[in-house]
């Protein structure tokens, strides 16, 4: 086996973890009898549950360091047209998954189209859309450095404006946060999620953009790979990272809280340090243990 597949195989079982526990959150049985770890924190903290999406983020980013590559051979047209297609297509699917079944039965007997002014907008394959667009412009266009600043700034600034834009009393509640407030501004409520009781959504816009950071995280995390992977200082230096990004992550919780539906910097964090240990132990058991 090659090095190039051994280190896809760390990646591939990285990504089909995330998957099998995804299946396995969505289907955790009744609400009464849910098992407490496969459900996601209530407001502020963290569960294991809410470690999948941004794992998947982070998994994407993985994909992309391989994929990016590709790119460095073709026209910049042809790489922004890839780019702008796969976006689209990903948000389009998720929308339509929102508007689906698209006709509904009316109250004279009658069916009619499902109205568009209740669909909503984000979601998942609408966030996982704009993170890959976004953080593949960012990738594609400028330089490891400034992609790096930038994602610094993103964290950083996105704790600003929840800070200066949301209410005063709790800028981190979920009615005053500043996230909700421009949700309901651009989208309008008929366009936002309700499963929490009132029009908010935990894949709102202003929260997707550290969204993004977790993409970026996986892209720079792959190309160190590829290249450090098989190596113990390089392994080494993953998992010192990891561990960096955790401790770091639970020291910035004290005032801007874990929060997996606002998207907190220090959820960023925390679930790419927790990525960083998870890909670590997975080369050291393809990598190292099986050669013994």
């Amino acid at each position: 086996m090659t090095a190039t597949s051994q280190r896809s195989l760390a990646l591939d079982i990285f990504r089909g973890m995330t998957v099998c526990f995804m299946i396995i959150v969505n289907t955790p049985g009744s609400e009464t009898f849910a098992f407490s770890p496969l459900k996601h924190a209530g407001w502020h903290g963290f569960t294991p549950t809410d470690l999948v999406f941004p794992s998947f983020l982070f998994a994407v980013g993985n994909a992309m360091s391989f994929a990016m590559k590709k790119f460095e051979s073709m026209p910049q047209a042809t790489v922004l047209w890839k780019i702008f297609r796969r976006t689209l297509l990903i948000f389009l699917l998720g929308y339509l998954l929102y508007w689906f079944p698209f006709f509904h039965e009316t109250e004279d007997g009658h069916w009619g189209l499902l109205p568009i002014s209740h669909t909503r907008i984000m979601g998942v394959l609408e966030r996982i859309a704009l993170c890959y667009g976004i953080a593949s412009l960012l990738i594609y266009y400028l330089s490891a450095r400034a992609v790096l600043i930038i994602s610094c700034c993103i964290l950083i600034g996105y704790w600003i404006v929840l800070l200066v834009a949301g209410a005063a009393a709790d800028p981190f509640s979920m009615t005053g946060n500043a996230g909700y407030l421009l949700d309901k501004w651009i989208l309008g409520e008929g366009h936002m999620y309700h499963g929490e009781g009132v029009a908010f959504d935990p894949e709102g816009l202003l929260s997707t953009l550290p969204a993004v950071v977790n993409v970026v995280a996986g892209y720079f995390a792959g190309v160190f790979i590829s290249r450090k992977g098989k190596e113990y200082e390089g392994l080494t230096k993953l998992l010192l990272w990891g561990c960096g990004l955790i401790f770091l992550a639970l020291t910035w919780n004290m005032v801007f809280p874990i929060n997996k539906k606002l998207w907190t910097s220090s959820f960023v964090l925390l679930t790419v340090g927790i990525d960083l240990v998870l890909i670590s132990f997975l080369i050291y058991t393809i990598e190292f243990r099986g050669k013994k």
